[in-house]
């Protein structure tokens, strides 16, 4: 039995009572201007982005030994818990209250939702009630943090992780989210497009956890050749299908509205999936491979990664090619990963951070006018270089951004909590010495 901890519970408990005193009661609640039809595609979209998050629960935890399914499946299940209450507190107002140097919204704007249910829709956003933009928007942070776990599974403290996910959320997710949506963030105001959250979501969560691989080091198992085969691959294989369903809502819903842009980004979204996929086990065979069914669902992620950025600004044959690169990038770079020293467990920067990357620069490339008439500025296929040219400096500074206060944020919560497991606890696997729980096998 570990030592009592009281400060967590003791934490909940004052943010519980100052809900009371703050309890964000309405005045009027808008609803000029607000179209019926968009705010119930937007309540089914974001539920459906929540979804992903348990499908990306069994993705990840059908990939890791049996040892650590459990432990690892709920780092993604709490993310639930405490980034929502983290959003309602604090969270949202950072990333989209009143711009501060264009680097981060106002705390105090929509303090424990203030403001929120009565207020005015989001400007980019004006057919749907301020609340529920509010909640779509959570279900990306939420996910966020989660996809930062599979690099640093099967030897990271629960409560440290724990801990790491809140500051992550706090100091790289609201800023970013701030920098590349808000109509006053850096990003934005120079032009750089990110439609459903390639840099936001997916490039800051593959450096996050980059450099978590990194700050933790390797698994025993890992330094001495030894490492377990996966636990459960029709796990990974309903995790596929979950989040392939949960990322028509992550990217046609950010399209805001019911309106043929959410039908393009649905569309572009399925084509860049399947392709990657292909592509996937297409490129292992070409390297004397079997095609396996853990290929493909790697591949058709990565492929649901890339064409995020890009989803609402480039056209539905685009799109293959889009998710064909983006797999076969990827799965170079998994590659090289895996003849290194390097120990991201679940290969997170190959595929989130670059998948991420390519779809960035993708975006960069082919985004059109005609299919977004928000594109001010075209993409390099179309002759203009403008964008293309913020896409890569931009790149760079999310880059560098990301991984840098990651870096920063594993030594502060190490410096807390220890972020590393013992070596007996790693040895025994997560399920039991952080859980008491265990995987019973049939």
């Amino acid at each position: 039995m570990q030592k009592p901890n009281y400060i967590p519970l003791a934490i909940l408990l004052i943010i519980s009572i100052a809900a009371i005193f703050m309890p964000a009661v309405p005045t009027q609640i808008v609803t000029e201007g607000i179209n019926s039809g968009d705010t119930a595609w937007m309540l089914v979209a974001t539920a459906l982005v929540l979804l992903m998050t348990p499908g990306l629960a069994y993705f990840y935890g059908g990939m890791v030994n049996n040892k650590n399914v459990i432990s690892t499946m709920l780092q993604s299940f709490i993310a639930m818990g405490a980034i929502s209450v983290l959003w309602v507190v604090v969270g949202f107002s950072l990333a989209f209250g009143s711009s501060i140097g264009g680097v981060v919204g106002n705390p105090f704007d929509h303090f424990m939702f203030q403001g929120v249910l009565d207020g005015k829709p989001w400007s980019l956003a004006a057919s749907i009630p301020l609340v529920v933009f509010a909640f779509f928007q959570l279900k990306f942070a939420v996910i966020t943090p989660a996809l930062v776990t599979g690099s640093m599974a099967e030897r990271i403290n629960f409560r440290s992780y724990v801990l790491f996910m809140i500051l992550f959320s706090l100091f790289v997710y609201s800023p970013l989210a701030h920098m590349t949506w808000h109509p006053e963030g850096l990003l934005f105001k120079r032009g750089v497009l990110d439609f459903a959250g390639g840099t936001v979501v997916h490039m800051s969560a593959g450096w996050a956890a980059l450099a978590g691989a990194i700050y933790l080091k390797r698994r025993k198992s890992h330094v001495e050749a030894s490492v377990l085969p996966p636990a459960n691959i029709p796990f990974v294989l309903l995790g596929t299908g979950l989040l392939w369903f949960g990322w028509f809502g992550f990217n046609a819903g950010s399209a805001v509205g019911a309106s043929p842009l959410a039908a393009s980004a649905f569309a572009t979204t399925n084509t860049a999936a399947a392709a990657a996929g292909l592509a996937w086990v297409l490129f292992d065979a070409a390297k004397g491979k079997k095609v396996s069914a853990l290929g493909f669902c790697i591949g058709a992620v990565v492929g649901l990664v890339a064409i995020t950025p890009a989803a609402g600004f480039v056209t539905i044959p685009t799109a293959i090619f889009i998710g064909t690169i983006g797999a076969m990038v990827s799965n170079y770079v998994a590659h090289l990963r895996s003849k290194s020293t390097l120990d991201d467990t679940l290969d997170v920067f190959p595929c989130h951070g670059v998948g991420g990357m390519v779809g960035m620069i993708m975006t960069g490339i082919f985004a059109s006018k005609g299919v977004n008439s928000a594109v001010t500025v075209e993409g390099l296929a179309f002759g203009e270089t403008g964008l293309f040219i913020e896409h890569m400096i931009a790149l760079v500074l999310v880059s560098a951004f990301a991984f840098a206060m990651s870096f920063l944020l594993l030594k502060v919560t190490d410096l807390i909590l220890p972020l590393r497991v013992s070596e007996d606890d790693e040895k025994q696997g997560l399920d039991v010495s952080q859980h008491d729980e265990f995987l019973i096998e049939a």
